[in-house]
């Protein structure tokens, strides 16, 4: 229907007025009230299960609500998250978690990352890169396969915490396995886009086809899919334990391709690896001690960057305010120059970590920071990019909590697949240095440095907050994203994961030669919801910002209220995850 005439010249006059009017300075934009949350926290009392795909969420809810704990239910749901998520983890990859085990009242880590071929040595690796005209290690290659540790990971966590059966709890993800499960909007996306460019990289190698796709393409949103295979693997584990995985059939038919194809994992490598409990690493951020689990993985920057920030009064800035910041990035760039050279297997370097974590060297660096954007960085410790994963936390009635990350790294990883095994083996082995004076260089069973990190938080000695976020690199900063935001500005769980985010890139790689460092500043990249008046004062100061596009993570919390007796869970909306309880 068209407007009528008086309704035109209405419109017509408010148009030129509001034309004439001035457009609102920064300063007249009040922001104060401003909520970024775009829906309400999920809260339940017996029990909650937060991940990145709704099915496998509902998968460890069932767990929990048959009687098992929260580490069943992690186990379920990682199982799960496998079959269904595919583009960014699996058993052919590694993981990482720490558990808050409510009857000791005591917080536990676990480093079930995997390590590079024994019979591989550091001379033989340099002769094959050099056949192959290649620099570092190949991303889609057998050389980049280290041994795969999730299904170990499952293990130690089942035989020191489980209470129901494997067979019980991998009971849902078998049967999905079996009978298909339709498929996600995000995840459709990103098997769509993998598939074509993995089937180029493998070629006829293994069988990557016939196991991820339909007549050879990616899975529509919604198309139901099934991984038999997948399911029998997971039906072995179940019936003979975990260790299956690494000294019968499975481990037979991982051997016997190897060799076939010119790989160098053997039977071997499985039967020797084992995973490891360590005893997480923490700071005290105003008043709550943040969990790390540090060695090979990237968790302690975390912490670094929380150190450099609590001399700094961030909620008096405003949230994200550019003083906020730039302070922020500042403090990034400094704790991934430590990143880039001292973080890597604690079972062939003792990084210094209490040096690394003090109070004294938080305050050298934050001496560092002026107003302007440094383009220079470096360690301060004198020494010799974006993955996909995903994270997931559970918690139950008894006041269990398990924070778990598990990845392939590069999405689907090489795209190399053992026929009849079901999963893709990861490309982990890529993170190595090549540089002979590096931590992180790569050597026979050694673990690769890793980007994927569980966070734990505690308050006077009593579980707080379950949380992480997945994506690579970005890692660190969006777990001190979502930790300040509740922290110093007050977010809810929920909230604070929906607040836009940033990035910065292009600080030195653990990848990189020990002897460099970022020298042009690097270059910032916000979501769009940022603020123009932000923006250009930070480019006032320096930096180099871009708006839009970029990849900020996928995050899932679980927040325990003691007072309440009551979790508050939440999940990424950016994507396809859910919390849920009951």
């Amino acid at each position: 229907m068209r407007p009528s005439a008086p309704l035109l010249l209405m419109l017509s006059a408010l148009l030129v007025v509001s034309a004439a009017l001035p457009a609102p300075t920064a300063a007249q934009i009040d922001r104060s009230n401003e909520q970024f949350v775009t829906r309400s926290e999920v809260i339940a009392a017996e029990g909650m299960v937060a991940t990145s795909q709704p099915l496998a969420t509902q998968v460890g809810l069932d767990v929990l609500r048959r009687g098992g704990n929260a580490m069943d239910a992690a186990i379920a749901a990682n199982a799960a998250t496998g079959l269904m998520e595919p583009t960014g983890n699996g058993i052919g990859g590694d993981l990482f978690a720490i558990i808050w085990h409510a009857e000791t009242e005591t917080l536990y880590g676990l480093n079930a990352s995997g390590r590079s071929p024994q019979g591989l040595s550091y001379e033989q690796l340099l002769e094959v890169l050099d056949e192959k005209d290649a620099d570092s290690i190949p991303a889609y290659d057998l050389l980049s396969i280290s041994v795969p540790g999730a299904v170990d990971g499952w293990g130690r966590i089942h035989e020191r915490f489980g209470t129901l059966p494997l067979q019980e709890i991998l009971q849902e993800p078998i049967r999905y396995a079996e009978e298909g499960f339709p498929v996600s909007e995000q995840i459709a996306q990103a098997w769509q886009r993998s598939v074509p460019f993995l089937m180029n990289q493998v070629g006829d190698v293994g069988a990557f086809e016939e196991t991820f796709t339909i007549d050879g393409r990616g899975p529509e949103t919604g198309e139901v899919f099934r991984n038999p295979d997948l399911g029998n693997t997971y039906r072995l584990i179940a019936e003979q334990g975990p260790r299956a995985f690494y000294e019968g059939e499975i481990a037979d038919r991982i051997d016997a391709f190897m060799r076939e194809h010119g790989g160098y994992l053997r039977k071997a490598d499985f039967e020797n690896h084992t995973s490891e409990w360590v005893d997480p690493v923490s700071v005290n951020y105003r008043g709550y001690d943040v969990h790390q689990i540090g060695g090979n993985n990237q968790g302690m920057a975390v912490l670094q960057m929380l150190q450099i920030l609590e001399g700094y009064d961030l909620a008096s800035m405003g949230h994200n305010s550019e003083e906020a910041l730039h302070l922020m990035l500042e403090a990034k760039k400094l704790a991934y120059e430590d990143r880039a050279k001292h973080y890597a297997d604690p079972d062939f370097y003792d990084a210094p970590v209490e040096r690394l974590l003090s109070e004294d060297y938080a305050a050298e660096r934050r001496a560092l920071i002026e107003d302007r954007a440094a383009n220079r960085a470096a360690t301060g410790v004198e020494v010799m990019e974006a993955g996909d994963t995903i994270y997931l936390t559970t918690a139950d009635g008894d006041g269990n909590m398990v924070s778990l990350i598990q990845s392939n790294f590069r999405g689907m990883g090489t795209g190399f697949v053992v026929p009849g095994t079901g999963f893709s083996f990861q490309n982990r082995g890529e993170l190595f240095s090549l540089d002979p004076d590096h931590p992180n260089v790569y050597a026979p069973g050694k673990r690769p440095f890793h980007t994927i990190i569980p966070g734990f938080v505690t308050r006077e000695g009593a579980p707080y907050f379950s949380f992480g976020i997945m994506g690579g690199a970005y890692q660190p900063m969006g777990h001190v994203t979502i930790l300040t935001n509740m922290i110093d500005f007050g977010m809810n769980t929920q909230e604070a994961g929906d607040a836009f985010r940033w990035r910065h890139y292009n600080s030195t790689q653990p990848t990189d030669g020990a002897a460099e460092t970022l020298q042009n500043g690097g270059r910032v990249q916000f979501e769009s919801a940022i603020a123009y008046d932000i923006v250009e004062g930070l480019r006032q100061r320096g930096h180099t910002v871009r708006i839009g596009g970029g990849f900020y993570g996928r995050y899932q919390g679980i927040r325990y209220d003691a007072a309440q007796g009551v979790y508050y869970g939440a999940s990424e909306s950016r994507v396809d995850g859910q919390a849920a309880g009951y």
